[in-house]
């Protein structure tokens, strides 16, 4: 059948599809059309309801989605489109986005993903990896993208929720033969936004951004019981040119766990994460850290700054995470400006992280852990000041912490400043620090980057569902 696409702007375009779409359309029949930011507008608009959706929380809807990306995939060319999903529940399974292209979830819209694991086609493992994260093969993502150009994920606010209590509870009865979906997962992809939503309950991870570059992810409220399983909040992997700001993350693990590769895997796939940016975070993980590097880290992580960040009731603030076996290397990190209240440890470092993909890793693959520096940061009711392990024959070097304040609990450890196998300087922290972080009576303060990187750069425009 062929029908009438009628662009945002005045004259017409035709093409050829399945099913006919009403467009012009506002987030709602009828209602007001809302604006929000986004790197790029698009030209052409429509709604999920037009492709025969139904918003009751109960039909299938990921004919629907598939449907309406692939007819809107052509008018890429052609100023683009964006995707309303209007206010209602709408139960889906994986679907794949398309390049110069907006998924606008409204403020009242639910996505909801499907508790069926036939929902999440199995998909090719991760070559940095070498092997699913929870084992065996991967299911696609709620939300899939590869190969992409101008991609946005935004709305009003509106929600994808997971459902993710059926695959933690198969997980943990140890009944996935499979690594769980991820809610949105973008690879091979360049200009990517994900904003203005709120996630909840994902299966594992919530945003992984993997062998991508400039990638703006900001205003995401990220939910998920404490207690459950891998719920990472965001994962940058092996990508560059990130921004990650005014997040609110409650996580049953890392709120941000910055990532590149799995040992032998991630090293032979050499790529790094590098220049990334993350700021006016607020994170709740009282079993895991608030930004974590690693434990994959074998392609290299490097020039990641970190500011304003609020961690309340958290295992630990900035923690490394590395191994024999990991090679690669975690250099030229930077953060200030943390404010953390209930914690585990304020710093922590680990060289002995020993989880590997299979037995083919290599026990001479070292890592190199240097040039990290925090600096102006307080602390209260903390168990633990620091607990930085390094490798023996390996030392973690070129660590600088200055400006510190760290209030303790009522009945504290007594060895505050657990240290072993590392190198670096620190001036006025309190308690004072260990010796092999030569405590300073000459006051000075680490180094934190002043330059802007690109990513800071881009400006965004005002759109229009």
């Amino acid at each position: 059948m062929e029908f009438s696409l009628y662009p945002r702007k005045s004259h017409l375009f035709r093409f050829h599809v399945l099913v006919v779409v009403g467009l012009l359309m506002s987030s709602v029949r009828g209602g007001r059309s809302e604006e929000y930011p986004a790197i790029n507008c698009r030209k052409h608009s429509a709604v999920l309801t037009d492709f025969g959706a139904k918003g009751d929380g109960k039909t299938m809807n990921t004919k629907a989605f598939k449907s309406a990306i692939a007819n809107l995939s052509q008018v890429a060319g052609d100023g683009g489109a964006q995707l309303i999903v209007p206010p209602g529940k709408w139960l889906t399974g994986s679907f794949n986005l398309t390049s110069h292209f907006t998924l606008f979830v409204h403020k009242d819209a639910v996505i909801l993903g499907a508790q069926d694991e036939a929902a999440y086609p199995l998909i090719e493992i991760l070559p940095s990896y070498g092997a699913g994260r929870d084992g065996g093969g991967r299911h696609a993502s709620l939300i899939f993208g590869t190969n992409l150009t101008d991609v946005v994920i935004t709305g009003g606010n509106g929600t994808i929720h997971g459902q993710g209590q059926y695959w933690w509870d198969k997980f943990r009865a140890d009944k996935l033969k499979d690594t769980r979906p991820y809610l949105i997962e973008i690879m091979y992809s360049d200009q990517v936004q994900i904003s203005n939503l709120t996630l909840i309950d994902s299966p594992s991870w919530n945003v992984h951004p993997t062998y991508s570059s400039n990638v703006i992810i900001q205003w995401l409220t990220i939910i998920a019981p404490v207690g459950s399983p891998n719920t990472d909040g965001i994962n940058p992997d092996s990508s560059k040119n990130i921004l990650i700001e005014d997040c609110y993350i409650v996580s049953g693990d890392d709120c941000i766990a910055v990532k590149s590769g799995w040992d032998q895997y991630g090293i032979k796939f050499g790529m790094p994460t590098e220049d990334l940016i993350i700021r006016r975070l607020t994170c709740i993980s009282p079993d895991s850290a608030v930004i974590a590097l690693g434990s994959e880290m074998s392609g290299g992580i490097k020039n990641v700054r970190a500011e304003d960040i609020t961690a309340i009731d958290s295992e630990s603030g900035v923690r490394i995470k590395s191994g024999v076996g990991r090679g690669g290397y975690v250099k030229d990190i930077y953060a200030r400006g943390m404010t953390m209240k209930t914690m585990r440890y304020v710093f922590w470092m680990t060289g002995d992280y020993g989880q590997h993909p299979d037995d083919g890793w290599d026990p001479k693959a070292l890592p190199k852990i240097e040039n990290i520096n925090y600096r102006d940061m307080v602390a209260e009711n903390v168990t633990y000041s620091a607990r930085l392990d390094g490798i023996s024959g390996d030392p973690f070097t070129g660590i600088c912490i200055s400006n510190v304040k760290i209030g303790l609990t009522e009945i504290p450890k007594k060895l505050q400043w657990n240290c072993t196998n590392v190198e670096g300087v620190s001036s006025q922290v309190t308690p004072p620090s260990c010796d092999l972080l030569h405590p300073s009576e000459k006051v000075f303060n680490c180094p934190f980057p002043e330059d802007k990187l690109p990513i800071e750069d881009v400006q965004m425009k005002i759109c229009s569902t």
